[in-house]
C-alpha cells in the first residue's frame, strides 16, 4: 500500500510493533556531536513497546552532553514513523568510565597504544598527528601575518564559514594562545565536551573550533614558554575529535615564533595564507612570515589583503591605508592575491558580537569576497597538493 509506514499490517488490522522493530527504526539516528549513528556508538541500550507506546533508553557519553535534546527529539520522531506507535518516550543514562574509554578508542585511538599507529593517537609522548599521516585528506591552511592588527582572525573566521557554506567540513584551531579570539568571533556559546580526555569541539555556523579561550578567561594572560606551547598545540591536534574535516584552518599568532615552528613540525604538508593590509609597512612585515615558511619548507599558497578600502556614504572608495601592498607581496612571493577585503564596520562589529558577516549578512559585498576566496581555494588555480601514498623515499 502506497505511503504505508514500517510495521503496518497488510490486511488493515491492528498493528503490533515489536521491540526489535522499534530498535531498528531508531538505531540509525545521528548524534550531531559525534556525527555517527547512536547504534554504532553504543548509545542505543534498549527499546521496548507496550501497546501503541514505545520506550527507548539512550546512553549519553557524558552527563552534560549538549546533543541530548536533539537526540531525544530525533529518536522520538524516528520511532513514530512506525505505524502502530503513537508516542516514544526517550530516557537517558550515562556511559561509565570503561564505556567512555572504549568510545574514545573507537573514535581517535587508544592513548595507551604504541606510537606510530592509528591506535597511538593521543597526547602522550611520541603520538602521531593524524593530519600529518599519509592518506589523510584534510587540507591544512595556516593563516599568518607578520604583525598584529591586520584582521587575521576575522579573515580566518569568515573564510572558514565561507568554506563551510560550500558544503565542506571545516574546522578552526585558534593557535594564537596569547591573543585568542576565535570562539568570541564565531559566536560559540559553550565550552567543548570531554569524553575520557578526548575533546569534542564546539561548532558554530558549520565550523568546529578549538581554542585556548576555552581554558582561560579573556582577561587572563597565558604565560608559557615554548615547550608548554608546543605541548598544548600537540593536544589540540591529537586529543580532539576532529573527524577528518575537509579543511582545517589554523589562526597563527603574529610573527614567526615558537608556535609557527611547532606547527611546521607537526604539519609539514600545510599551506600558508599570508594576511596583510595595503600599506607598504605592513606588507614588508608580512614578508617575514612568508620567508619563515620557506625556511621550514612550508608552501606559501596565497596572499589576502584586508582593509583594502572604505566605501563612504557618497559611494566613493577611500583607500585609508594606502594601496598596492597585497599585490606587491603576492608578486614578490610569486603567488596569487586571493582576495581584497574591504574595511566595513559590520566586519569589525560582527567579530566583537559573535555575528560573522559571512554568516549573518551572506548577501553583502564583503561576504561575497570571502565566498570568492573559498571558491578559488576549492575550484580554480589554488588546488591542494596531491601526495602519492605509494611513493616512498628510501
Amino acid at each position: 500500500m502506497k505511503g504505508k509506514r514500517r510495521g503496518s499490517a497488510a490486511n488493515g488490522g491492528p498493528v503490533k510493533v515489536t521491540d526489535q522493530q522499534l530498535a531498528a527504526a531508531v538505531v540509525d539516528v545521528i548524534d550531531p556531536e559525534l556525527r555517527r549513528p547512536i547504534g554504532q556508538m553504543g548509545m542505543l541500550r534498549a527499546a521496548a513497546v507496550a501497546g501503541r507506546a514505545g520506550q527507548v533508553l539512550v546512553a549519553l557519553p557524558s552527563r552534560d552532553w549538549p546533543a541530548a535534546g536533539h537526540v531525544s527529539h530525533a529518536v522520538s520522531e524516528a520511532g513514530r514513523t512506525l505505524d502502530g506507535i503513537d508516542d516514544v518516550v526517550v530516557e537517558f543514562t550515562v556511559m561509565d568510565e570503561a564505556e567512555q574509554s572504549a568510545l574514545r578508542a573507537q573514535l581517535i585511538g587508544d592513548p595507551a597504544a604504541s606510537a606510530g599507529t592509528h591506535e597511538g593517537h593521543g597526547h602522550a609522548e611520541g603520538r602521531e598527528v593524524p593530519f600529518a599521516q599519509a592518506g589523510n585528506k584534510t587540507r591544512v591552511l595556516l593563516v599568518a601575518s607578520g604583525k598584529g592588527g591586520v584582521g587575521k582572525s576575522s579573515v580566518t573566521v569568515n573564510l572558514a564559514i565561507a568554506l563551510a557554506q560550500r558544503g565542506t567540513r571545516t574546522a578552526v584551531i585558534d593557535a594564537d594562545v596569547w591573543g585568542f579570539s576565535i570562539p568570541r568571533m564565531l559566536g560559540v556559546s559553550r565550552p567543548p565536551t570531554v569524553i575520557d580526555q578526548m575533546v569534542v569541539p564546539t561548532e558554530a555556523h558549520g565550523v568546529r573550533c578549538m581554542s585556548m579561550g576555552f581554558f582561560a578567561r579573556e582577561d587572563q594572560p597565558v604565560i608559557w614558554r615554548g615547550p608548554m606551547l608546543h605541548k598544548a598545540l600537540e593536544q589540540f591536534l591529537t586529543d580532539v575529535f576532529w573527524d577528518e574535516p575537509d579543511h582545517l584552518l589554523i589562526d597563527l599568532p603574529p610573527g614567526t615564533g615558537d608556535i609557527s615552528l611547532s606547527l611546521a613540525q607537526f604539519l609539514p604538508r600545510s599551506e600558508l595564507l599570508v594576511v596583510t593590509t595595503p600599506q607598504p609597512a605592513a606588507q614588508k612585515v608580512a614578508q617575514r612570515a612568508a620567508h619563515m615558511a620557506g625556511r621550514v619548507n612550508l608552501q606559501v599558497r596565497a596572499v589576502i589583503e584586508n582593509m583594502s578600502w572604505f566605501t563612504g556614504d557618497d559611494g566613493k572608495r577611500y583607500e585609508l591605508f594606502g594601496s598596492g601592498g597585497g599585490q606587491a607581496l603576492a608578486d614578490e612571493l610569486e603567488v596569487p592575491l586571493l582576495g581584497q577585503v574591504p574595511l566595513v564596520p559590520q566586519l569589525r562589529a560582527g567579530g566583537d558580537e559573535g555575528m560573522p558577516i559571512t554568516a549573518v549578512d551572506p548577501n553583502s559585498d564583503t561576504a561575497g569576497v570571502f565566498r570568492d576566496m573559498a571558491r578559488l581555494l576549492c575550484e580554480e588555480h589554488l588546488p591542494t597538493r596531491r601526495y602519492n601514498e605509494g611513493l616512498k623515499l628510501l
